[in-house]
């Protein structure tokens, strides 16, 4: 089939990339889309996974074939071939292909196997023998998630996906300050300190990217093993989370996974906090994990293999409740923000969950809306796309424009916000400073923020706070529109 001036998120069965060709198109995610394909010359083969990339010249993929090519796991999946797909003169996509692994992401398995803490144990130990054998390899994955972790039907067998955000020694680095990439709910402390401190809004971020290592990957190993284990997230360590105080050392016993779901048994606990900790060096290596795990799932007793849910539970609640994104709004009514139109900026605004200040709905792909629902699972995924290898396919649309490294709140404040005083104070109890502006904080539900054309940040909703009109010197005095 010709595949001139073909679209690499819209490519129709039977198109012929490289030696393959293509069955259909079975995941995407920021940077790549995945299709299930077969050998050209004998369609009656196994599938495999091909990955696309959906810019031109994305060094990404050039980065993930040499650290895949590095690894020899049986936990992560094999690089079988790669290139580029030229379908015009002058534009060439890379792709590669890799071993198929038909089955569930992680959590979507524990839902419906409802595992043992025993089995918990032994998954995870096979999960850190695979970062282990990525680090040895002088790799990081930098993105451990549920969403990349897929259990094989036919075996149980789990693997490690998406290495689209993995760096390894040599690479050059692609992405900007302050952090790699990455999912928000994952980020290690010592990161999220790295990039933000420990003061309160607004901060001066970092001159230098921060630099991850092995512990971050164990860290996002925990992670994963917390909201197995629960059905939740731990508390974010972001510094200007409410709930980072958790984080301090005589709090850390209040929300173990044992205490969470008492049905953890206590090695599976210990182990789970171990991953956690807020001292890098005290997690100890991908290695010395596994071998911990695997010893813990031996000498577990009779108790381990209880399951760790009955199916009966109600909904997860409690503190820590699932990280959501939060999605673009109709453009606010201008008798409330009649500046808005004036400053040009009319249009939806959000703040997602890191600060950030989103993009217009004019700029949002007319699909967004499921977009935002793909990429709110698990915390959002900045990946490249093989984690959603079985997921249903969602309508065509652009690269997103969500990011989930969101810390670069609104760069400066809108035409006529007020401003924070020189030690970065404004005015009233309900007015905090973000980056140079001052919001108002509203005291309504945030069921109720859209009705107020606020915005929700950080849970709660807010309304930038505008400066007081001067009364006009030759007419009548100019109406007041501040919050």
């Amino acid at each position: 089939m010709e595949s001139v001036d073909l679209n690499p998120t819209s490519l129709p069965p039977g198109t012929r990339i490289g030696p393959w060709r293509l069955l259909e198109q079975r995941g995407r995610g920021t940077y790549g889309v995945v299709y299930r394909a077969v050998p050209a010359e004998d369609l009656a083969a196994d599938a495999v996974a091909l990955k696309l990339a959906l810019h031109p010249r994305d060094a990404r993929f050039a980065r993930e074939v040499e650290l895949l090519s590095r690894i020899h796991h049986p936990a992560v999946p094999r690089l079988l071939d790669h290139g580029h797909w030229q379908p015009r003169a002058g534009v060439s996509y890379a792709w590669l292909v890799m071993e198929w692994v038909e089955g569930l992401s992680l959590y979507d398995w524990a839902q419906a196997q409802r595992p043992s803490s025993r089995q918990v144990l032994q998954l995870l130990a096979r999960l850190a023998r695979a970062l282990d054998a990525t680090h040895a390899a002088g790799g990081l994955h930098r993105d451990v998630k549920g969403d990349n972790i897929r259990i094989r039907r036919t075996d149980g067998q789990p693997f490690l996906l998406d290495f689209g955000c993995g760096h390894h020694l040599g690479a050059a680095t692609l992405t900007p300050q302050p952090f790699p990439p990455g999912t928000p709910a994952y980020r290690s402390p010592e990161a999220w300190r790295f990039a933000l401190g420990s003061s309160k809004p607004p901060a001066r971020l970092p001159s230098v990217a921060y630099p991850p290592g092995p512990a971050d990957d164990v860290f996002a190993l925990g992670v994963t093993a917390y909201r197995l284990v629960t059905e939740k997230y731990p508390p974010s360590a972001h510094p200007w989370d409410e709930n980072v105080w958790r984080w301090r050392p005589e709090e850390l016993e209040s929300w173990t996974a044992q205490v969470c779901n008492p049905r953890c048994i206590a090695e599976l606990n210990a182990l789970v906090s171990r991953m956690l900790s807020p001292l890098p060096e005290a997690r100890g290596s991908a290695r010395e994990m596994a071998e911990a795990l695997e010893k813990a799932a031996r000498r577990a007793g009779r108790e381990a293999d209880e399951p760790l849910f009955t199916g009966e539970e109600p909904r997860p609640a409690g503190l820590f409740p699932l990280p959501r994104r939060v999605t673009a709004r109709p453009p606010p009514r201008m008798r409330k923000w009649p500046w808005l139109a004036a400053a040009g900026l009319g249009g939806a605004l959000a703040l997602s969950a890191g600060g950030a200040l989103s993009v217009s709905r004019s700029e949002v792909p007319a699909a967004s809306h499921l977009a935002e629902q793909e990429e709110a699972k698990d915390a959002g995924t900045v990946a490249v796309g093989d984690s959603v290898l079985t997921a249903p396919v969602a309508p065509e649309r652009a690269p997103s424009v969500w990011s989930s490294i969101a810390v670069d709140v609104p760069p400066k404040p809108f035409p006529g916000q007020r401003r924070p005083d020189g030690r970065g104070r404004c005015p009233g109890k309900l007015q905090v400073a973000i980056n140079g502006a001052c919001w108002t904080k509203l005291p309504v539900d945030l069921k109720d923020c859209d009705d107020e054309d606020g915005v929700e940040y950080r849970g709660a909703c807010y309304q930038p706070a505008m400066t007081r009109q001067r009364p006009a010197t030759s007419g009548p005095a100019a109406r007041d529109d501040s919050p």
